[in-house]
């Protein structure tokens, strides 16, 4: 039986020319890319908190040495130490197809799935030929999400970031038919108030589809001050995926703002998943560090502990 990701794939080509239309959506459902059900499909409401497993993943940003060194092993050895979910940032872009299908390989033998990746806009500039590849290396990979980690350059006042959310809103549209989405990952310079008066990530949230995912770095938003339980509440939904960074006041030589690890900050972790779980939407979870007193993986081992722990019941 062949692997998902083996199935036959849009080209790059008849994608540019058919992407953004209804006959788009036709020659997928004729070629069997896609079937009418799932192109019809709308995403069950998810089930209670209590009965739903939420996965543990590791954004991968957090060993990017090891990564960097040894792929291979630095996936066995996150497996190991028992993620489920990875994130891939910005350098899986440079993967040939055929390599990202063996990572693919890689990634079934071990058990682990890749349900996002984080991009540089090109990835998410609707009808280009960095998107229709973007589409197929996160095809192959099995992705759901494609996001946005960084915005196009001189992206500042409330009308660029318009003009941005128009693009998003028109690549969910043309990512819809491929089984995907796009998203948004947030960085603490989107906390703050623009020159017109709106945080960025407000004009974000009004300013895309439903189905536009959020994902919440709950680092960024702490060292900006923002409230973000307030913030799950208001955009009901469309939490899909958190990551679990934390932060505390103080300066990186002493092992304060982004060098604590997970739990060892100011976050309110057991208040933030609950309003995840019962109103954001939240599918997974990735924990994701910049840096700490130990090793790559020791962090990403004593991480995973403290999130362990913080699920256990009491």
């Amino acid at each position: 039986m062949p692997r998902p990701h083996e199935s036959a794939s849009l080209t790059r080509r008849n994608f540019l020319a058919l992407s953004g239309t209804a006959a788009a959506a036709g020659a997928l459902l004729s070629r069997g890319i896609v079937s009418p059900a799932n192109a019809a499909e709308t995403p069950a409401a998810p089930p209670p908190p209590s009965s739903k497993k939420y996965p543990i993943g590791l954004e991968l940003y957090s060993v990017r040495g090891e990564l960097a060194k040894d792929l291979p092993n630095t996936l066995r050895t996150v497996a190991k130490i028992g993620y489920e979910v990875v994130e891939f940032f910005s350098p899986y872009f440079a993967w040939t197809f055929a390599y990202a299908k063996d990572v693919r390989h890689q990634l079934d033998d071990l058990g682990l799935r890749c349900l996002s990746t984080h991009n540089n806009f090109p990835s998410l500039n609707p009808g280009t030929e960095t998107m229709a590849r973007a589409i197929e290396l996160n095809q192959i990979l099995g992705t759901r999400t494609i996001v946005m980690a960084s915005p196009p350059p001189n992206t500042k006042t409330g009308d660029d970031w318009k003009r941005v959310c128009a693009q998003l809103t028109t690549s969910v549209g043309q990512l819809k038919i491929h089984g995907l989405t796009a998203g948004f990952h947030n960085h603490r310079i989107e906390w703050t108030p623009t020159a017109e008066g709106p945080r960025v990530m407000d004009i974000i949230a009004a300013n895309t589809p439903p189905e536009f995912v959020l994902q919440f770095d709950v680092g960024t938003c702490m060292e900006a001050g923002a409230d973000p339980i307030a913030w799950i509440k208001a955009n009901p939904g469309r939490i899909k995926s958190v990551h679990l960074k934390d932060w505390t006041p103080g300066d990186k030589k002493d092992e304060k703002a982004y060098r604590v690890l997970f739990g060892e900050g100011v976050s309110p972790w057991k208040e933030i998943v609950a309003t995840a779980e019962e109103v954001g939407g939240v599918e997974y979870y990735l924990l994701e560090q910049e840096g700490s007193r130990f090793s790559e993986f020791e962090t990403a081992q004593r991480c995973l502990d403290s999130w362990r722990a913080l699920r256990k019941p009491v």
